[in-house]
């Protein structure tokens, strides 16, 4: 064999395993992000059927059982950058875990031309998060929003019955932000928009 074929067999293998490295790099990608997301208590985006299977699975016994015992508060926010009004229909309610809850948020589109718009969530305390299941959301999607409309969107959840006992209050909060647009010069202020009673 010749140096010339033994360097090109080198070179094949040196590529082939490259390749089978990026393969399970990008393979192991999705894993890492939920991993990173999960310690980071950063939950950006999340998928409606992650949720809606999670909540109603019939692996996970008693998943769907009231909790009547005990009460858990959850509190709503809403914050908005862009050209919105953007509340929520009651600043907290009182739920049993395992018992599926409604609550609406509305957003008004303050401009005369169509607003695409996303809502992204987070939880506080974040050990909640992995209790607090979202089995419908406006979250889940883009919202494109006509010129001064005015749309109530609802958000049904479910509080796991596995939630630790000494979480008491849960927080769920909305950042609603017009698509496209560039983020906010450092120390600029974003318009807020506080929860009604």
């Amino acid at each position: 064999m010749s140096l010339s074929q033994n360097l090109n067999r080198q070179i094949l293998l040196k590529l082939l395993i490259a390749s089978v490295l990026m393969f399970g790099f990008g393979y192991a990608l999705v894993p890492l992000y939920k991993a990173l997301c999960k310690v980071t208590g950063i939950n950006v985006v999340t998928s409606k059927n992650d949720y809606g299977v999670r909540a109603y699975s019939p692996n996970k016994v008693g998943n769907t059982q009231v909790d009547y015992s005990r009460k858990v508060t959850v509190e709503f926010d809403s914050n908005s950058r862009g050209p919105f009004n953007f509340h929520p229909a009651k600043n907290f309610l009182e739920v049993h875990p395992g018992e599926m809850t409604e609550i609406v948020y509305e957003v008004s589109n303050k401009l005369d031309r169509p607003v695409q718009a996303q809502a992204i969530p987070s939880y506080a305390p974040k050990s909640a998060t992995e209790f607090f299941t979202k089995l419908e959301c406006f979250c889940f999607q883009q919202q494109t929003l006509a010129a001064y409309e005015t749309r109530k969107m609802p958000v049904v959840f479910v509080i796991d019955a596995g939630l630790p006992d000494d979480v008491k209050t849960i927080t769920l909060s909305y950042t609603f932000f017009e698509v496209g647009v560039p983020p906010a010069a450092p120390g600029a202020t974003t318009p807020k928009s506080k929860a009604l009673i």
